[in-house]
């Protein structure tokens, strides 16, 4: 399949160094906020990508649960691939790509596990089933026999907490927060002439004074 002649000119927007604010986070939020009010589909959704010991890049989309002042929270199995990676290597970036916008957003960063509190608050904010699934999926990306597997352990667990009983949230299931240490904001521009405008953190404080931006060659 030859792809060569498949091209798109990027016209919905511009991004001027001089006019962005001083924190990324609140460039950041403003374009989340019009990706939402522009129904961009799952605009949260975030491809993440980490490396661990054998040096080997992995990369899966996952959910941006929460912005914080510091960085990005999403959360996952921490027996899973991607929590091996994290282990050996706390370093990872997330890309969210909006097309109907023509934007994408590339967060770079220390990754770390959030309070135990706040993870278990946050699961039993999840559907019931949802719950159930977390359970099923151990160990995340293990293998198994056959999908009739997964099917019958999740109906024995509906029926372990059904009428109402909790389900209990799992050692091995919370949150991340990448801490932001870099930020790039890319608007797609005609003739490839893109905007890119990046954040570096200068220091060790999130104030809006600890950033200072760049504009990058498309």
């Amino acid at each position: 399949m030859d792809f060569t002649d498949q091209r798109l000119s990027y016209e919905k927007g511009a991004l001027d160094q001089q006019s962005v604010p001083a924190s990324p986070f609140e460039l950041f939020k403003a374009w989340m906020d019009e990706a939402i009010a522009q129904k961009v589909q799952e605009p949260y959704a975030m491809s993440l990508a980490t490396c661990g010991a054998d040096n080997k890049p992995s990369v899966r989309i996952v959910l941006l649960r929460e912005i914080t002042d510091t960085g990005i929270v999403f959360y996952t199995n921490y027996d899973s691939a991607k929590g091996q990676d994290v282990a050996a290597n706390p370093n990872a970036e997330a890309l969210f790509f909006w097309h109907e916008l023509e934007r994408q957003v590339r967060i770079s960063g220390r990754i770390a596990k959030i309070d135990a509190e706040k993870s278990a608050a946050y699961f039993q904010k999840r559907p019931h089933d949802s719950q159930i699934g977390a359970w099923v999926s151990q160990p995340q990306s293990g293998e198994v026999a056959n999908r009739e597997v997964m099917e019958q352990t999740f109906e024995q667990l509906q029926a372990e907490y059904a009428d109402g009983i909790s389900v209990p949230t799992p050692a091995f299931w919370g949150g991340y927060e990448i801490t932001v240490e870099k930020i790039e904001f890319w608007q797609g521009r005609a003739n490839r002439m893109h905007d890119r405008i990046v954040y570096m953190q200068d220091g060790d404080s999130q104030s809006a004074e600890s950033w200072t931006t760049k504009r990058l060659l498309p």
